[in-house]
């Protein structure tokens, strides 16, 4: 019993140990990229910073960034809890939304401001803060989260995949067909709603293309994001979604309570997917119903899948290293084969069929992902271990 315990605390002391080294490592390279940004990029000969241009520019990190905050959201519910959810790009849609009625002139019958910036003072509309609508667009989703889940969480696996498929098709359609619901006027339809107000810290009002200190935002939030994240994790109700991952009837003969435990998964992950949410819609400054179609479900997907389910860490990893190589890494390769074979092949075309290529090569050799999380790694190496010991020696 002694040294149960004694190993549980080793181990708790080595996790800590990790979560440190990461959290330091993480806000290293934040301040690393942003003073880089800010003070050097500029500055740079013009080869060096065509370079950065091509490969690495503000938009893409930026927009990275989003990713993240998407992902961890979704790991939440994929990763803690093990429910496969094939809709989530439903609630980056919401929150996008959200930041279109509630920082912006849409709604020009009404005029209510709220800690609004200065620039907008005298425009119609509804203009809140952005750090009101980010709090608003998160509780919107929680609340539609739970909508979603309450009357389909007690299906399982594939069922449970096929439900929230048609929830993530639903909603991105209904904004694009919601020009006139009624007589009144819900997304402006396919020409969505832009522009969205400024972000404004202090006096400070940030434009659409202030990208360095938009960056230092989406960092914080990341941040935030994962603070909620490892916190759940170590605490009752992580321990319950774990619980429910690994064996949903044993975790209910333990007196998990299923319903209520799956909800709370299902409504943290999308106040993630809304906070992700309001924060595109402020760095494309707009709301556009095309953008949020089913890829970007598979998308985040495979970010929580290849960087490892259920490693906040390992997510992150994951979702950066897609959302990059999606955005800038896959067309600035094949500008760069292009012009040296003098070709003409079109490599964004082919992203799908490198990250399903990936996937396939990961579920083979490597199920846990690039940073597995250490309680899943064992489970699915255990699961081996005893598959290659059927029918061999009692």
């Amino acid at each position: 019993m002694t040294m149960n315990i004694l190993k549980r605390k080793a181990k708790k002391q080595k996790q800590s140990a990790s979560h440190k080294k990461w959290t330091i490592g993480f806000l290293i390279a934040a301040v690393v990229i942003w003073i880089f940004y800010t003070y050097i990029m500029g500055n740079l000969p013009d080869g060096p910073q065509t370079v950065f241009q091509n490969w690495l520019p503000p938009t893409t990190v930026n927009e990275a960034m989003v990713w993240v905050i998407c992902a961890l959201g979704l790991n939440i519910v994929v990763g803690y809890a093990g429910l496969l959810d094939l809709g989530f790009v439903a609630f980056w849609a919401i929150g996008g939304y959200s930041a279109g009625w509630f920082m912006s002139t849409f709604f020009q019958q009404a005029n209510f401001h709220f800690l609004s910036p200065k620039d907008v003072a005298k425009q119609p509309g509804i203009h809140l803060t952005f750090w009101v609508v980010l709090g608003l667009g998160g509780l919107i989703c929680a609340m539609f989260g739970i909508i979603i889940g309450a009357p389909t969480l007690r299906l399982k696996s594939d069922y449970l995949a096929l439900v929230t498929l048609g929830f993530g098709e639903i909603i991105p359609q209904f904004f694009t067909n919601g020009e006139n619901i009624g007589g009144f006027n819900l997304s402006n339809g396919t020409k969505g709603i832009s522009p969205v107000d400024n972000i404004s810290i202090g006096p400070r009002i940030l434009g659409p293309f202030d990208f360095s200190w938009k960056f230092a935002i989406f960092v914080f939030l990341t941040a935030v994001m994962v603070f909620i994240s490892l916190r759940l994790r170590k605490g009752r109700l992580g321990r319950a979604w774990l619980a429910i991952r690994e064996d949903e009837l044993a975790a209910s003969m333990m007196g998990v309570p299923l319903m209520s435990t799956k909800l709370a998964a299902y409504a943290v992950g999308a106040f993630s997917g809304g906070v992700g949410g309001v924060a595109f819609a402020t760095h494309v400054n707009g709301v556009f119903a095309d953008r949020f179609n089913f890829s970007i479900s598979i998308i985040l997907l495979a970010m929580v899948v290849l960087g490892g389910m259920g490693n906040v860490w390992g997510v992150m990893v994951g979702a950066l290293l897609v959302a990059w190589i999606n955005s800038t890494g896959l067309p600035a390769f094949g500008d760069l084969v292009n012009t040296t074979f003098n070709t003409n092949i079109n490599f964004p075309s082919y992203n799908f069929l490198l990250f399903g290529g990936v996937l396939i090569l990961m579920m083979l050799f490597k199920r846990e992902g690039m940073i597995p999380e250490s309680r899943l790694k064992a489970i699915l190496h255990e699961a081996d271990d005893t598959t290659s010991n059927v029918g061999g020696a009692h």
